[in-house]
């Protein structure tokens, strides 16, 4: 899970701060030493880490704390302030020009999932009301040209190209007009790459910059690159000119640095994240609630948001009745996984959620993110059962798992897994529905899924 090991050393360490009735200069710099050291292994740029320190020191040390406020929940406070600051402050958008076309210039290095984000990000746009137009800009790697072509297919997204043998800035300058010619408002120029930063490729994309002065230009990173993909930013914004960056793979980046130091680095804001291979897995980046979710705050307001786009309203109230009266069945399992599978992985939706750090050990039984073909035969066992037993798993027994198995072409361990699952997720859902007026500080708040 992103910042997986950071949150739980930082949580660690204020939790050591709790129950002081006021704090000494001494305890704020032991707690601040544990920070400094939880950041740098997290793979955040040393003076970054050094400015982070002084800052929060500066405000933590000798101040009044507010009577609202215990000692330990003051220096949360300050710590998740300049968290983000740090990141960027607020969201920062993408520059939509008043007068269509919008040009985007898409840049980066071959490997970060350039072309890829193009297409995530044509779709994104789409779902706001905008007719994107894809610009196959890539004439060096081969297939490049091809993969933009399928993304656009995909995606019912039309895509501009030019004969082979046609030069980037030709093919840059030509895609204007015909998007004024074909009533597109944005244009996504996909940009070649190189597997290192270097004059020739700085040189091409500045003459393509010329000739079709972007609104925007994104740098495409690889989050897992660590400071690698910092320097690439600092790089490309001192040659170029950035207006923004995308942090590709985040949903594999444990330690998440390069979110930590990229604003600070190169002063270009993080525009959005890749958040799993997916099409829709492009998320706006938001520094106050990546904070959040670093301090183990959570981060609600996504979790909404996402879950707004994939669930329906009636379904989930019938919902959670069931789960209230204990009556999930395999039959509602197999609805719900189909529903969480398009919000993401349950280690992502656990990750913002408030206070699921302190329960994350408890559900680690809890294997939902289901890729397509897992799916398939989690449906192909479930649909195997009668309705009987789909209503009560306690008929189970070993012969009948036998059968299940032969008539959905698994094996009966697919079947115990599954049926595991199902006793998980029963029991997790259990917890969540207690979380909502429990003592973990989620109040009124209904979970998406749940409500």
């Amino acid at each position: 899970m992103i910042f997986e090991g950071l949150s739980e050393r930082l949580q660690a360490t204020f939790k050591k701060l709790r129950g002081h009735g006021k704090l000494t200069e001494k305890e704020v710099n032991e707690a601040m030493r544990d920070v400094r050291m939880a950041l740098l292994e997290a793979d955040v740029n040393f003076k970054v880490v050094k400015d982070f320190i002084n800052k929060v020191k500066e405000r933590a040390v000798g101040q009044n704390i507010l009577d609202t406020l215990t000692p330990a929940q003051a220096v949360i406070k300050i710590v998740d302030e300049e968290l983000t600051a740090l990141m960027g402050g607020t969201q920062s958008r993408l520059n939509i020009s008043p007068t269509p076309p919008t040009v985007i210039m898409m840049v980066g290095l071959q490997g970060a999932g350039k072309t890829t984000t193009v297409g995530k990000l044509a779709l994104s746009l789409k779902k706001q009301g905008k007719r994107p137009l894809l610009v196959a800009d890539d004439i060096y790697r081969p297939a490049a040209v091809k993969q933009l072509q399928v993304l656009g297919e995909q995606l019912d997204v039309p895509v501009f190209s030019m004969e082979s043998g046609t030069d980037a800035v030709t093919i840059a300058g030509a895609a204007v007009p015909y998007a004024n010619a074909h009533a597109a408002d944005v244009i996504i120029i996909d940009t070649a790459g190189r597997l290192h930063v270097n004059e020739e490729l700085m040189q091409e994309l500045k003459a393509i910059k010329r000739e079709v002065r972007p609104h925007e230009i994104l740098l495409v990173v690889d989050a897992m690159t660590g400071q690698d993909a910092v320097n690439v930013a600092a790089s490309f914004n001192e040659d170029l000119g950035l207006d923004g960056v995308v942090l590709t793979k985040m949903d594999g980046d444990a330690r998440g640095g390069a979110a930590l130091s990229v604003k600070a680095v190169t002063g270009c804001p993080i525009k959005f994240v890749g958040m799993g291979e997916k099409l829709e897995a492009l998320e706006p980046f938001h520094p106050d609630r990546m904070a959040s979710r670093i301090l183990g705050m959570g981060d609600v307001l996504s979790l909404i948001e996402k879950a707004q786009t994939v669930y329906d309203l009636e379904e989930a109230k019938k919902m959670e009745k069931k789960f209230r009266k204990d009556e999930f069945t395999l039959d509602d399992f197999l609805s719900q996984l189909q529903q969480v599978r398009k919000m993401g992985s349950f280690e992502q939706i656990l990750g913002m959620l408030p206070g699921m750090g302190n329960i994350k050990k408890q559900l680690e039984g809890v294997n939902v993110d289901l890729n397509g073909k897992e799916i398939k035969h989690v449906e192909a066992i479930i649909r195997s059962m009668t309705p009987k037993e789909r209503a009560d798993v306690n008929l189970l027994n070993g012969s009948r798992r036998k059968r299940i198995a032969m008539g959905s072409g698994t094996r009966v361990q697919e079947v115990n897994k599954v049926l595991k699952q199902f006793a998980e997720m029963r029991k997790m859902m259990k917890k969540m529905t207690k979380l909502q007026s429990g003592p973990m500080g989620l109040g009124r708040f209904k979970l998406p899924f749940l409500h």
